[in-house]
């Protein structure tokens, strides 16, 4: 036979091809496919859960904080007249309230000698360009002040409640006081600026502003798609976008209020303010989706990924609650997730008494019933959320975690990681420092006499070993790491 172009345009379209041939090809694809389909719903799990975390820690500062400060100055005054000598004034837990509050009185009463409407006057008075730079640094700029910031208040509540040889070793704790009381200062002021920003982005006539800080959030996925991320790192993202999420609802309130002020408290404005202010909350919500697609995509992460992520929010929740808890919930959302609430309650604070007037007994009594309303509902938030988190620690096989006590290795041995043939999800893996009671087999054997020169390359890989830092699991991962030391 020979070669036609008839003979070829029938080959063309009769002929066939097998993709079971290549099955496991084309499942690995339908299964990325899927993967992707889930991604929306298990992340919004995760944020959800994350977004009443961080709620419940800002509600704590409103609500329980200053009961807790109230009772803390209650048994500060009434010891003394006891008669209980040789004891402690107050507990360590009671220092760091008391801390809290002072630090929260100090920086309101400085936040009166900011002007708002002047801040607000001088943003708006800048071009498009140059208010789009402004909030891009702000935000550089409110990370770096959160990863620092935690910091500056831990080295605070340790300074204070460290056990003292001397009475006058306490005078360290004035420094760093005053330290903390201008960083919870400055840090609300930096989010004052970005309120402001935003405002004026929302009262802008043509709405190019607001057009160009959303699109902004789209440049985001170009600098995160294309990345590799392992399990650690997407959880560190995770976290921040939680954070990042909470705090535009926040700005948005804070918004809100400033413009529903200008107009008099008129309810028909409102109606103009939120379809913008659904299409920032639904860009942010498309870009989190589309960013976590794509690098669960190209890094092959499963959807399970984001229940054991929620699991291990879970897990700082319920070991929180427990007597020999070694920090306060909202401490630990805040090392977790980066979310400090204090200075973004200065500003609320700050904000509200502002824009609303409070005169009359009608008033004081509407202000009363609003601040039950707020405990009430700390309380069901806290009460749900710890059963919800019960639930996800039970479901990870956690719950043995709450009990262990951190182990020490002896001196002189260097710890080791207990490998398992079929290792349980990567949230369960923890760093022990004791060797294993069941060693393999095969380290039994016993192994040919070494040449010198292979026990000179041995001690070589021995002594990187020790260098070496292990990798850290989902529980010992907190937000500020991605500022530190850097994870494998």
């Amino acid at each position: 036979s020979y070669p036609s172009l008839a003979r070829f345009l029938c080959a063309e379209l009769t002929r066939g091809y097998f993709l079971e041939h290549n099955e496991a090809k084309y499942t690995e694809r339908r299964e990325r496919v899927y993967t992707c389909m889930r991604i929306p719903r298990e992340l919004e799990k995760l944020m959800i859960f994350g977004f009443f975390l961080c709620l419940d820690a800002f509600l704590y500062v409103f609500t329980l904080l200053p009961l807790r400060v109230l009772l803390a100055l209650l048994h500060l005054f009434t010891l003394p007249c006891c008669g209980l000598r040789g004891s402690l004034l107050l507990q360590p837990a009671q220092v760091c309230d008391i801390l809290k509050g002072l630090i929260m009185v100090l920086c309101y009463s400085m936040m009166h000698y900011v002007d708002y409407s002047m801040m607000y006057h001088l943003i708006r008075g800048q071009s498009v360009i140059k208010l789009y730079i402004i909030y891009n640094m702000l935000e550089v700029a409110d990370r770096l002040f959160s990863s620092f910031g935690q910091d500056i208040l831990d080295a605070l509540y340790w300074t204070a409640t460290e056990p003292k040889e001397r009475k006058r070793d306490s005078i360290g704790v004035i420094p760093h006081f005053i330290m903390a009381v201008f960083y919870v200062f400055l840090h609300a002021i930096l989010i004052m600026v970005q309120a402001s920003t935003l405002n004026v982005a929302f009262n802008s006539h043509n709405k190019s502003l607001l057009t160009i800080m959303m699109s902004n959030n789209f440049v985001e996925i170009k600098g995160s798609v294309f990345k590799k991320f392992e399990k650690n790192n997407l959880f560190q993202m995770s976290n921040s976008d939680i954070k990042e999420r909470f705090t535009n609802y926040v700005l948005l309130l804070i918004v809100c209020l400033r413009n529903m002020e200008q107009f008099s408290w008129n309810p028909d404005h409102l109606w103009v303010l939120l379809p913008d202010v659904f299409m920032v909350i639904a860009s942010e919500i498309a870009v989190d989706i589309i960013k976590h697609a794509f690098i669960t995509k190209f890094n092959e992460i499963p959807a399970d990924v984001y229940s054991e992520y929620r699991a291990s929010l879970a897990f700082d929740l319920v070991s929180s609650r427990q007597k020999n808890a070694c920090t306060d919930y909202s401490d630990s959302v805040a090392r977790r997730m980066g979310f400090i609430p204090l200075p973004l309650a200065v500003l609320l604070i700050r904000v509200v008494m502002s824009s609303v007037n409070v005169q009359g007994a009608l008033s004081y009594s509407c202000l009363l019933l609003f601040y039950l309303g707020m405990v009430t509902l700390k309380v069901l938030n806290s009460i749900v959320l710890l059963g919800k988190s019960c639930v996800y620690v039970k479901r990870a096989n956690m719950e043995d975690k709450l009990f262990e006590r951190p182990s020490t290795a002896a001196p002189g041995k260097t710890p080791t990681v207990i490998s398992q043939p079929h290792p349980l999800p990567a949230i369960t893996h923890l760093l022990l420092s004791v060797h294993p009671t069941n060693p393999d087999p095969d380290t039994l054997t016993p192994s040919p006499s070494a040449t010198p020169e292979q026990k000179e390359e041995e001690g070589m890989e021995g002594t990187e070993l020790k260098h070496r830092t292990p990798k850290k699991d989902l529980l010992d991962v907190d937000r500020f790491t991605i500022c530190g030391n850097r994870i494998d």
